[in-house]
Formats: structure tokens, C-alpha cells, sequence
């Protein structure tokens, strides 16, 4: 199996590329992005990285026209970019979420009909996009904007909270702070709401389990992903 990530080199863009590097059933990881994936701690020390991994270096990710040769021939894609929505217009946000992300999927639609293309959204995405919640409406239009596309199929993973592993950590200075405060907690939340958090292993994995194959669900809960 050939797989393209967008978001690499993020927390869960990391988790993924760990999981699949690993795979025995994965031939080729093409991570595409403004940055390379290669040498991202952990990712870099995996041996399977030398052989399986490589970047694509690509600016503008609003554009593909000049590199649609080098998209093809992908049965999965795994798309984990995300940005937070704290101080963002509804319109510059809708922009870096809706905008970016369409402007990848239609071009991969296009060119890989059967591909399987998974997307990270996020706990509490609305998908009636009437919401009073600014970021929940517009990932909900992005939901359901790339469920219409013609793909062999999509799938929406909304994780609530992520629990890392295996070394990989939050990409934001923020986020790796509040980690690090939440984790003396997360055992005991795991007791006691468990349909509230995943891990990084787990997503990855059902990532995975996604694009080989088809699965009842097309929008998944965290309940949906940990039983993946």
C-alpha cells in the first residue's frame, strides 16, 4: 500500500507516519508538506523511515498543478493538518481549514478515484454547520464537503483527547505545555470517561485499518476508533 500524509511532522501527523512506517503492509510513505518529515524525533531513528519515507517538499499547499505527476498511485491519503481556531476570523480560519484542505482532496479525488482518504477533525464537529461553535461549523462544512467527493471513501476521525506515545510530542510550545500538566491525569481519565481519549498508537492504527478496509462508519468517534 502507497500512502501520501499531509501534516507529518505534527502530533498527529507523527503518530500516523510512525504506524505505517511500521507496517509491514505499507510499501511507500510520501509525506508532503512546507517542511520534511525526515529527522522528526522519533521518526527519524526508525529504521523503516530509510527505505519507506519520503518527502515532498511543497510550498503552497492551496496549489498542486505544478507537481499532479507526483500524486498519483496512492491508495490511501491521511490528512492531519489542523490549526486552532483561538484568535482566528471565521473567514481566515475557514480559509487554512475548509480552503486547504478542499484544494487537496478535489486534486486527489481527481487523480486517485480509489483512493481512501482520511481526515482529522474534531470532537464536537458540527455537521449541520448551523452551530453557534465558529471552528465546529467550519470543520462540519469541511466534513461534509470531502464526504461528497468521489473517493473509493472517506472518513472523518473526531479524537477528543489524544494521549501521546512512543515519544512523539504536541509540534506547539502551548499544546506540549498543557500536556505535560494533563498527564499525571490521563490515567484517571482513562478510568472513568474511556470514550473521551485516545492515543496517538490508536489513531494511527485505525488509520490504517481504514484504508484496507471498508467500514460501516464514515464519521468516527473516539469510542469508534479505540474498538478500530
Amino acid at each position: 500500500m502507497n500512502i501520501l500524509i499531509f501534516g507529518a511532522t505534527g502530533m498527529v501527523g507523527q503518530a500516523v507516519l510512525r504506524e505505517c512506517l511500521l507496517d509491514p503492509g505499507v510499501a511507500r510513505v510520501v509525506a508532503i508538506g512546507r517542511s520534511p518529515a525526515k529527522g522528526v524525533t522519533p521518526m527519524g531513528r526508525l529504521p523503516e523511515a530509510a527505505t519507506k519515507l519520503e518527502d515532498l517538499i511543497h510550498a503552497d499547499l492551496f496549489d498542486y498543478a505544478g507537481i499532479e505527476d507526483r500524486l498519483t498511485g496512492f491508495e490511501a491519503c491521511f490528512f492531519c493538518l489542523g490549526v486552532s481556531a483561538a484568535g482566528m476570523s471565521e473567514a481566515a480560519y475557514t480559509r487554512v481549514t475548509h480552503d486547504l484542505t478542499l484544494a487537496a482532496a478535489a486534486t486527489l479525488a481527481r487523480l486517485n478515484p480509489q483512493m481512501v482518504f482520511t481526515y482529522i477533525t474534531g470532537r464536537g464537529t458540527d455537521s449541520t454547520e448551523r452551530g453557534p461553535v465558529m471552528w465546529a461549523r467550519v470543520k462540519g462544512r469541511t466534513e461534509n464537503a470531502l464526504l461528497a467527493l468521489p473517493f473509493k471513501a472517506a472518513y472523518m476521525f473526531r479524537p477528543g483527547a489524544i494521549e501521546p506515545l512512543h515519544g512523539i510530542k504536541p509540534k506547539s510550545r502551548v499544546y506540549r505545555l498543557a500536556y505535560l500538566l494533563l498527564m499525571p491525569v490521563l490515567p484517571l481519565v482513562k478510568r472513568l470517561w474511556p470514550e473521551s481519549l485516545t492515543t496517538t498508537e490508536q489513531v494511527g492504527k485505525a488509520m490504517l485499518a481504514c484504508a484496507r478496509a471498508a467500514k460501516p462508519k464514515r464519521i468516527l468517534e473516539v469510542a469508534d476508533i479505540n474498538a478500530l
